[in-house]
């Protein structure tokens, strides 16, 4: 019996990016580098800005196709090659190592030593390195891996193994790798199968060649195939704004000359690491720039604006792409293009003199609907084990300087706050010394150069407020809109170097022209106001307190403060930065800290109260 898979081609990106393990329909796949990619059929994907940032001449969208995404030789969409390649039969137990030449196009693989024939299963773990490598496990050593090497040279069949499953234990215990060979019967559980072992890494992908392979001297982790540490795809995203105008420099000429330098991309991707210096140095020496001039265009190309010193890491930049959209957003006349469409609107309580109407709209700073956006989301690469480990290419030969990407479009609501409220409630020291603990904990963070990559130079106040807000808005949205949460994502704009005090809430759909306009309808007034105002009432309460509310520290690293999954965590696919960094009292104030909504959400309640009391009495 035949069957039909499909990836869509919006997924080619994220989560079944290059070097993503993909289960679907019982059958298990990892999608192979773009060096494997047909070139007939693609499609290109205009966004110069996203390039420009990340040194890329380009970028594709993977070739549309219906099923069979897996057939590398006959589909004309993105491949996939079936992965583990050890699979094993649920009926008779044996063990088959599956090659591309076994590959039947329309059939699962099936058991050759069953009748009828049965439907091989992939193995449950495979091994990868933090040096981006994945494989699979030598289940032949693990079998033999109990007996000395003049034992195990001995067997000479490296194939006839079983998976076998006992009654007699419960857990990994149950389940062993077996030898069949004639006259050996090796053995061992998979107890212990977990974590690092002596097992030697393959030094290279399973869409890699043997003679890509490369000596690598990691250690091998054994991991579950669909384990959370096996695939960090690392993507960039940027909104398509019009173009607008660069700034006038007093020798516009000299700044020409180092934007048209051979090294300048190189040095933009490398600056702040110790092998900027040697880029800086050449490219001074060709045009005559100084320094200030050179940190200036660095600032405006990367919005890196303090300077690190040579000796430190060389861990890459990520470019920040939030100052042209920034302005985009909060310019006086919006621009407009058929891909942005932009109409500045108001909370609709421009009379109200009461609280909590009259506190909301001091706020709240401008409301900008946009009607139509586009983003386009680019995969540069990938990591393994830990997002901060090696980084493997989207070309894993390195020989393309394309990216894959996709372009989605859909709608936003844009909202600043007020800055001079903003910079009232961000000069408390209580606000500020709440915030310096979460930075001690950025700074201990595995995750560190990511997200600083997202926060700025240093982690504001601003940031932490702006980025729970987000959240907030997007659980009650959720609700009021009918999308849900994972329909929505969000777009901080919280450095404090480039005054932005702003977020784009947004829908953005890849496999079709756009949305329904629901997400705009509640843009407007009044409905922006009562969803924000019933949006901190819900924050103020979460099921989980006081435990919640009076955290010192959860989430990965510690990194958040009062927030859970039951107030204001969202699908990891809508947050930039992974659920981290959030803080529920910063909004609406806690035990020992103001917040920026803290007399709304107190306004609100008295007047509930007192209309209470009205109908009661």
């Amino acid at each position: 019996m035949s069957r039909t898979l499909r990836v869509r081609q919006s997924q080619t990106v994220l989560p079944f990016g290059v070097g993503a393990v993909v289960d679907i329909q019982g059958e298990s796949f990892v999608a192979t580098g773009i060096g494997d990619w047909p070139s007939r059929a693609r499609q290109k994907v205009e966004s110069p800005r996203l390039a420009s940032r990340l040194g890329a001449t380009g970028f594709y969208a993977a070739p549309a196709t219906v099923n069979e995404r897996f057939d590398s030789a006959d589909s004309p969409g993105a491949p996939y090659i079936r992965f583990p390649s050890w699979l094993f039969c649920g009926a008779c137990r044996r063990m088959k190592r599956w090659r591309i030449a076994d590959e039947k196009p329309g059939s699962p693989p099936r058991c050759p030593s069953c009748s009828p024939a049965r439907t091989l299963v992939p193995m449950r773990f495979v091994q990868i390195c933090a040096a981006g490598h994945l494989s699979d496990i030598d289940w032949w050593f693990w079998a033999h891996s109990r007996r000395n090497s003049d034992e195990r040279r001995q067997c000479g069949e490296r194939e006839m193994l079983r998976f076998q499953v006992s009654e007699r234990a419960s857990g990994l215990e149950a389940l062993s790798v077996a030898c069949a060979a004639k006259g050996c019967g090796a053995s061992r559980d998979l107890l212990d199968i977990l974590g690092t072992h002596g097992m030697r890494c393959s030094g290279r992908n399973p869409w890699q060649r043997a003679t890509e392979a490369m000596d690598c001297v990691k250690p091998v982790q054994v991991v579950q195939r669909t384990a959370g540490n096996l695939y960090y795809p690392v993507v960039h995203s940027a909104l398509d704004i019009p173009e607008t105008e660069a700034p006038v420099y007093a020798d516009e000429e000299l700044a020409g000359r180092v934007r048209e330098h051979d090294l300048w991309v190189s040095l933009c991707r490398v600056a702040g690491t110790s092998r900027a210096e040697v880029f800086r140095t050449m490219i001074r020496e060709d045009t005559g720039a100084d320094d200030q001039l050179l940190d200036t265009l660095i600032a405006e190309e990367t919005g890196q604006t303090t300077a690190v010193s040579p000796d430190s890491p060389a861990t890459p930049v990520r470019p920040d792409l939030s100052r042209e959209e920034w302005a985009a957003l909060t310019a006086p006349v919006p621009p407009a293009t058929r891909d942005f469409a932009l109409r500045e609107t108001t909370l609709g309580l421009a009379h109200e003199t009461q609280d909590p109407w009259a506190g909301l709209r001091r706020r709240i700073g401008r409301v900008v609907l946009a009607d139509r956006l586009r983003e386009v989301r680019a995969l540069s690469g990938f990591t393994r084990v830990s997002p901060d480990s090696t980084v493997v290419p989207a070309d894993t030969a390195r020989r393309l300087k394309w990216l894959p990407a996709v372009e989605v479009f859909g709608e936003g609501i844009f909202l600043t706050l007020d800055n001079q409220e903003l910079a009232k409630w961000e000069s408390d020291t209580r606000v500020r010394k709440r915030v310096s603990g979460m930075r001690g904990d950025l700074d201990r963070s595995f995750q560190k150069d990511r997200l600083e990559a997202l926060t700025g130079a240093e982690l504001s106040p601003r940031f932490v407020l702006l980025h729970t807000l987000a959240h907030l808005l997007i659980r009650q949205l959720s609700f009021e809109s009918g999308y849900t949460t994972a329909s929505l994502r969000e777009r901080i704009y919280a450095r404090p170097e480039q005054d932005q005090h702003g977020i784009l809430v947004y829908t953005a759909a890849g496999d079709a022209e756009g949305t329904l306009g629901g997400l705009v309808q509640q843009g407007e007034a009044p409905r922006l106001a009562e969803t924000l105002l019933r949006m901190t009432e819900a924050a103020a309460w979460c099921s989980a307190d006081p435990l919640c509310a009076e955290h010192s520290g959860q989430g990965f690293g510690n990194l958040n403060r009062a927030a859970c999954h039951a107030c204001a965590l969202l699908p990891e696919t809508s947050c930039e930065t992974g659920n981290a960094l959030l803080d529920r009292a910063l909004v609406v104030g806690g035990e020992h800290v103001p917040g920026y909504f803290e007399p709304i959400v107190v306004t609100a309640w008295a007047a509930a109260a007192a209309a209470l009391g009205q109908a009661t009495s």
